[in-house]
């Protein structure tokens, strides 16, 4: 089979789940069967690669984009590369598109080389409201991409339960059309690894205990109410946020004055990393931490979620999306209450209780030595049972035979 993968993210460009959902199954696609498959991945950056039956061909961005908004630019953007991976694919059995920076590329590869086109949705445009602070009216026109992909598409990966109902209830999609595969995780390299000099390198104390959360600096991660909760944690906790890639200059700001706030109300130690952690020293925290932390207010599944739990960390995370999918209440840490006023609200309907449900779930945890350490021993074994990327990728090859005995058919 001729697979062609479209995706705005592929290392080293990775900065969020569905970068790192393409980097993992790939290389599990490039493996399967034997490696009988021929992979060629389209993504947007300048990275090259090919090797048997395996081609990485990275799209560069303009020289210039001129446009009266600067918020118009990644829409622009990715229309440019869209159009590029036009002309670089010259067949293929399915077109494999993630994110809707790739989804116009895929509409028209499907009707310029006849191939099924497949979706995997890591998250929908009408439940981000706050891109609109980042694309300003750029975000109807990606809205409308993302609705015409789904209306073209011959089969939609979701990767969770609550993504599949999302995409039926926003866009049509017949059920019998999607097919929930849920991410997974590399267990040999996500594992228990201790060392207290990573801890140093970021100013964490190694004899005190911390909570940790790990994000891209967006709304949908609910970074804000982390913050808030840490007001409200018991005494001599660290709290250790590593929160990159604003969406907008002004969500840095944003955050650059809610530390200050919290910082005059709370004894605690508020630490913010910044820049992007590699990976080892990230599983390093995630091994050493007391309790991980995922506000998350949007989440269609979480995979951050399955990288703590595999280096045996306890979760407490807000119950939404396909979190609940992940974290077992009272097995592998805490799910926490999320309410919103409205449908149409994405935030919670009393952030302050949010945020002070949040502290308490980690505060019991943290006061309970031993139930933290069965949640984590739990955490593990839950993962390695329920998520590999072995298993991700041998279901979404099913599926592909699937889409293209149907369409012969």
């Amino acid at each position: 089979m001729k697979i062609a993968i479209l995706t705005k993210e592929f290392p080293p460009h990775v900065y969020g789940g569905a970068g790192i959902h393409v980097e993992y199954l790939s290389r599990e696609l490039r493996r399967a069967a034997g490696g009988k498959h021929s992979i060629e991945l389209l993504c947007f950056g300048e990275q090259r690669e090919t090797s048997d039956r395996w081609k990485v061909n990275g799209v560069a961005p303009p020289t210039a984009l001129d446009s009266y908004d600067q918020r118009h630019g990644a829409l622009l953007d990715a229309l440019y590369r869209d159009v590029a991976m036009l002309g670089r694919l010259r067949e293929a059995d399915v077109v494999h598109c993630h994110t809707w920076y790739t989804h116009l590329a895929g509409c028209l590869l499907k009707q310029m080389v006849g191939a099924s086109l497949v979706l995997t949705t890591h998250s929908l445009e009408p439940h981000r409201p706050w891109k609109r602070e980042q694309l300003d009216t750029a975000y109807r026109a990606s809205s409308w991409i993302e609705k015409t992909a789904y209306e073209n598409a011959d089969g939609v990966i979701a990767v969770s339960q609550a993504m599949k109902k999302d995409v039926h209830l926003l866009y049509g999609v017949d059920h019998d059309k999607i097919r929930v595969i849920h991410n997974g995780i590399d267990e040999d390299q996500y594992r228990p690894t201790k060392d207290p000099f990573v801890l140093k390198k970021y100013g964490i104390d190694p004899d005190r205990p911390f909570v940790l959360a790990v994000a891209r600096l967006t709304r949908q991660k609910g970074m804000a109410h982390f913050l808030d909760a840490a007001g409200y944690l018991e005494s001599g906790i660290q709290v250790v946020m590593c929160a990159s890639s604003p969406d907008t200059p002004g969500m840095m700001q944003e955050t650059m004055e809610k530390i200050a706030r919290v910082r005059k109300r709370s004894p605690n130690t508020i630490i913010w990393v910044t820049e992007t952690v590699p990976v080892q020293d990230l599983i390093v925290l995630y091994s050493e931490t007391s309790v991980f932390v995922c506000p998350s207010i949007y989440e269609p599944f979480g995979i951050v979620n399955l990288e703590a739990m595999a280096c045996g960390a306890p979760v407490v995370a807000s119950a939404v999306g396909g979190i609940r999918e992940v974290v077992v209440e009272g097995v592998t840490g805490s799910l926490v209450s999320f309410e919103t006023s409205s449908e149409d609200d994405s935030e919670p309907r009393s952030p302050e209780t949010f945020a002070k449900d949040l502290a308490n779930a980690v505060n019991i945890l943290i006061a309970s030595p031993e139930k933290k350490r069965e949640m984590g021993l739990r955490a593990r074994e839950r993962v390695k049972e329920y998520f590999s990327w072995k298993a991700v990728a041998e279901k979404t090859l099913e599926f592909y035979t699937h889409l293209r005995n149907t369409d012969r058919a």
